[in-house]
């Protein structure tokens, strides 16, 4: 559950395997008769039905190649494997489902992938391209993988013995039609994707500089094996008198659109923090302007602003997780802030909490998806964080790497930022200009 949804509620208190199967051996039993089931006219349709439902159950590319040749195998038998087209790449074969010997030379397959997107009129008129038996020749059958005018590669497919009829053939056709269209979404999700990460990765490779006083580390973790961009972000703000502003977001959802509202949120806040406010009045001034744009997407906020001078500091949270605190023996807890509404909602009323902080301890600000489980209470959560134990004193970078080892946030269901900050005083003339003594809180 996001931090944004969680707030919201505390406000208020495709065809199984073995249908394909049974079709697929009455089809290898009876060839085309197999394939109208005795003469029923409608048993084409329901096989087709049928077979393509399993085609397309994901948007990786890989794994709908892979479920379009076990359909092939399935319905016609023999073995079936498909060649990818890129441009004008063509790979070798892929996704190879029963016996790969029946498969043809894959330059006569390859031919076919470079030639199959404008098919001449006076060369074959179908759109598929068979090779009919001869001897030491078995017979195999190339469809295109084509989805409007894009065409990602062939379906290729050889048996033993019998030529593929026609009925056979129309139908491999429009399977392989059918996986096109579903590896086409698949690219364009990629390419989003692709863009999002490159977008963020932009973004958190220019963190602000804190305060010499305040050693300070950052890690950003993408969800799952693939590059799927979330919202999430760390930032610090230098600020006067040797003050340091440390921020942990989370905008709600994923991709490229989490990630543009994630700068403009960003970009506000640099912005507002540089006017010297107290938290609860910046987080304030960013819900005001995320609350004018209809499109912005709530986000989830915690400010920490860190005064080593005095050993304080002072938090604020717009429905954002607390942060932990370290000390110097190694025990971990988490530091009571009053939590506001979400950004972007325009409700405000967020307030602040000061507390005392020693110069041999440690904050660790982070989003849900470090400690959250689907499925599991949020206190369970923050629970098992508090109980970590560490060892006394040990640098900013090593506790991050501990904390993400232990907590396995590398295999987290959600986004993972997180950032441990440490002060450490400097004597001089900083130490005299502490700042004001109080601050106004309106």
């Amino acid at each position: 559950m996001s931090g944004v949804a969680r707030w919201f509620q505390s406000r208020r208190g495709a065809a199984s395997a073995d249908g394909p199967g049974r079709s697929g051996r009455s089809a290898r039993r009876g060839g085309p008769d197999g394939l109208t089931a005795a003469g029923d006219p409608a048993a084409p349709l329901r096989l087709l039905r049928t077979v393509a439902a399993g085609i397309g159950t994901t948007l990786d590319e890989p794994t709908t190649c892979t479920e379009l040749t076990r359909a092939v195998v399935r319905t016609v038998g023999g073995g079936a494997a498909v060649m990818r087209r890129t441009g004008d790449t063509v790979s070798g074969y892929e996704s190879i489902t029963g016996d790969p010997d029946l498969l043809p030379d894959a330059r006569w397959a390859t031919a076919v992938a470079r030639d199959a997107g404008t098919p001449a009129a006076d060369r074959w008129a179908d759109p598929w391209l068979s090779r009919p038996a001869a001897d030491g020749i078995r017979p195999a059958l190339c469809a295109p993988l084509t989805s409007g005018s894009d065409q990602y590669g062939v379906l290729v497919c050889a048996r033993e013995g019998i030529a593929f009829t026609r009925a056979e053939a129309e139908l491999l056709a429009l399977l392989a039609e059918r996986a096109a269209s579903h590896i086409r979404h698949a690219r364009e999700y990629e390419q989003v994707n692709r863009t999002a990460g490159d977008l963020q990765r932009a973004l958190l490779s220019e963190p602000g500089r804190p305060h010499p006083n305040l050693d300070v580390a950052i890690r950003y973790l993408p969800a799952g094996g693939r590059v799927l961009v979330g919202g999430d972000w760390c930032e610090t703000v230098r600020l006067h008198f040797g003050r340091t502003l440390l921020v942990v977001g989370d905008v709600m959802g994923h991709g490229l659109e989490a990630a543009v509202d994630m700068n403009a949120y960003r970009s506000s806040l640099r912005y507002i923090a540089s006017s010297e406010l107290p938290p609860h009045r910046v987080l304030r001034q960013l819900d005001d302007i995320a609350a004018t744009e209809a499109d912005r997407r709530p986000a989830t906020c915690l400010l920490v602003r860190v005064d080593p001078s005095r050993g304080q500091v002072t938090l604020a949270s717009a429905g954002h997780l607390p942060p932990a605190l370290i000390t110097g023996a190694g025990r971990t807890s988490l530091l009571p802030v009053p939590v506001g509404p979400p950004l972007g909602t325009g409700f405000g009323g967020y307030e602040s909490a000061t507390h005392r902080i020693e110069p041999d301890q440690a904050l660790i600000l982070f989003t849900d998806g470090l400690v959250e489980h689907r499925g599991e209470d949020i206190d369970r959560s923050l629970h098992r964080l508090a109980a970590l134990h560490f060892s006394p004193a040990v640098g900013v970078d090593a506790l991050l790497e501990s904390i993400l080892t232990r907590l396995d946030a590398r295999n987290a269901e959600d986004d993972v930022a997180v950032l441990a900050a440490r002060p450490h005083p400097r004597p001089g003339p900083l130490s005299a200009e502490a700042g004001p003594e109080g601050e106004a809180s309106w």
